[in-house]
């Protein structure tokens, strides 16, 4: 009988392109038809679900999560596949919002470790995403909502024929891996339209808008364009959420409450209402209560989260020169502070020169960190592309040491900000709750 520990052991010791710095993104190397094979050696457990399948650069977690939060809030069983996990393994898998079990990981492990032997050359993903399949199907789930992990055609999770595919805002990221233009980029997004099946686009640079509009006219399938379909204007904005208001064209203005911060959760907003929107024109009841409820009570941590106050506390999983710039332009406007401390960390693959470039404007004073992840840039690298822009800052290693340095040198006035990729704020908000004495987060052996 295998431990949870075991499972983990097992699965990680595939191919993790989750902590390689270098790799070809290719058909060979990414083959779908590896994971459909181990998905048929299960009796196809991802025939068993209605899914809805969510690719995008950003906000495709946060879009995901209020889906869900809406369709659990409409009554339905709803299963929550995202990547990659703060603190956890377990955070990936979510059943009507409780992340899986330590025993369930360790039984659906043994359950697939014969079944994997079979299919050669398996990546810690593709293993991942099947045990996902697994479980939602085992537990009856009615609707799941699938986030792509990189790119969206080569994605293990492009196996499935859902009731609708979203595509969040394309901006540049991955792009030794996707392309080096948004074209190129969009178009690998777009891999997961599927003939016929209805998709929500967010707003979106004319680059890539152009080449989802072709994709989906080349396969018959319905777009729908968020900021053609609906309006949306912000109404409130504190440190505790926003409250916005929104309507279809043509429609009644309607006022909605997001415990989100940050000006882009709103467009992330409107694309689950549109989302809604068209899953229920495919005959899925989701009353107008659901989505408020939903919405309201969503929960994703680590999106410019508050940790604390006196200073504030925020940390903010941002890794592209895109999100950089939201976050940048979200904390003054939502956070009366003197002095912002930002606490940076990046991981290889992740644009260093497009996120500084945002950030240092906005920080008088910058910590340098390593995240404990293989893919961590190393501080000193960091303060090489810090001092080309005619700044200095600290290097200190880890996160949290880094953070306790900045609250150390902050005042009950100031604001730190940690960032730079989830991992850096997984990091941070350990961190954080043993310096508060707080309980932390269920982490993994």
């Amino acid at each position: 009988m295998l431990t949870y520990k075991d499972a983990l052991d097992y699965i990680y010791g595939f191919t993790d392109y989750e902590k390689q710095t270098a790799f070809q993104y290719t058909s060979e190397r990414f083959d779908l038809g590896r994971v459909v094979r181990l998905l048929g050696l299960l009796d196809n457990p991802h025939h068993r679900f209605r899914s809805i399948h969510v690719a995008g650069t950003k906000g495709k977690g946060s879009t995901s999560a209020m889906l869900a939060s809406i369709l659990r809030a409409a009554g339905y069983r709803v299963g929550l596949y995202t990547s990659p996990h703060l603190h956890t393994f377990r955070e990936r898998i979510r059943l009507d919002g409780e992340i899986i079990s330590e025993g369930s990981v360790a039984t659906l492990t043994e359950r697939l470790q014969p079944l994997v032997a079979q299919v050669p050359d398996l990546t810690t993903f593709e293993v991942i995403t099947v045990l996902a399949c697994e479980y939602f199907a085992e537990n009856a789930a009615d609707l799941v909502v699938l986030e792509v992990g990189l790119g969206g055609r080569l994605d293990a999770t492009n196996v499935v024929t859902p009731l609708v595919a979203v595509i969040t805002p394309i901006s540049f990221d991955h792009v030794q891996y996707l392309g080096h233009t948004l074209t190129a980029i969009a178009t690998e997004k777009a891999g997961i339209i599927k003939p016929g099946v209805p998709v929500v686009s967010a707003p979106q640079p004319a680059e890539a808008l152009t080449v989802i509009e072709a994709v989906c006219l080349e396969r018959g399938a319905p777009l729908t364009v968020v900021d053609r379909a609906w309006t949306w204007r912000s109404e409130e904005a504190t440190p505790e959420g926003q409250t916005f208001s929104a309507r279809p064209t043509g429609g009644t203005w309607n006022t909605y409450r997001l415990p989100l911060l940050g000006n882009h959760q709103l467009g992330n907003a409107a694309t689950a209402l549109t989302t809604v929107d068209v899953l229920r024109g495919l005959g899925i009841d989701i009353p107008s209560d659901a989505v408020v409820n939903g919405l309201a009570n969503v929960h994703w941590p680590g999106r410019l989260e508050v940790m604390g106050r006196h200073p504030w506390v925020v940390v903010d999983g941002a890794h592209n020169g895109d999100s950089a710039q939201k976050l940048a332009a979200a904390l003054p406007a939502l956070f009366p502070y003197r002095r912002m401390i930002l606490v940076y960390g990046a991981l290889a693959g992740h644009s260093v020169p497009d996120m500084l470039a945002a950030l240092l404007p906005v920080a008088d004073e910058v910590i340098l960190t390593r995240v404990g992840n293989p893919r961590g840039v190393d501080p000193a690298t960091l303060l090489v592309e810090v001092q080309a822009r005619g700044r200095q800052a600290e290097c200190v290693a880890p996160v949290g040491a880094a953070l306790e340095r900045a609250l150390r040198i902050a005042s009950a006035e100031d604001l730190v900000c940690v960032t730079g990729s989830l991992y850096v704020v997984a990091d941070a908000r350990v961190a954080w709750y043993r310096h508060v004495g707080e309980p932390e987060p269920p982490t993994d052996p």
